[in-house]
């Protein structure tokens, strides 16, 4: 829903974790947040939330008053769950407004 979003509690690192009912291919993910500073996306393939690796870690820019957009293409990914874990942020807490995965 366009009117509700996840928010930080405040220290960081913070993390949440996506969930699919089967192993799928992503080709994209994006997501819409504010105030996070840098983000990193983990994937596992297990059938549990377990044995996450790293797929990608970026620094975001700052938009005073707006959301920030970013789009990750992840080719020949594969993922059960995903894990995106906010490492730092402009301010003590951030917002996570959407997050979209596009893929098969």
């Amino acid at each position: 829903s366009s009117e509700t979003f996840w928010m930080t509690t405040g220290m960081f690192p913070q993390e949440f974790i996506i969930g699919f009912p089967k192993c799928v291919k992503i080709s994209k993910v994006a997501i819409q947040c504010y105030l996070v500073r840098t983000l990193r996306i983990e994937r596992s393939v297990s059938k549990d939330p377990v044995g996450f690796e790293q797929c990608v870690e970026k620094d975001l820019q700052h938009t005073e008053g707006q959301l920030q957009m970013e789009e990750f293409p992840l080719p020949d990914f594969q993922a059960t769950y995903l894990r995106f874990i906010i490492k730092s942020a402009f301010d003590h807490f951030v917002s996570v407004h959407r997050v979209m995965a596009e893929g098969t």
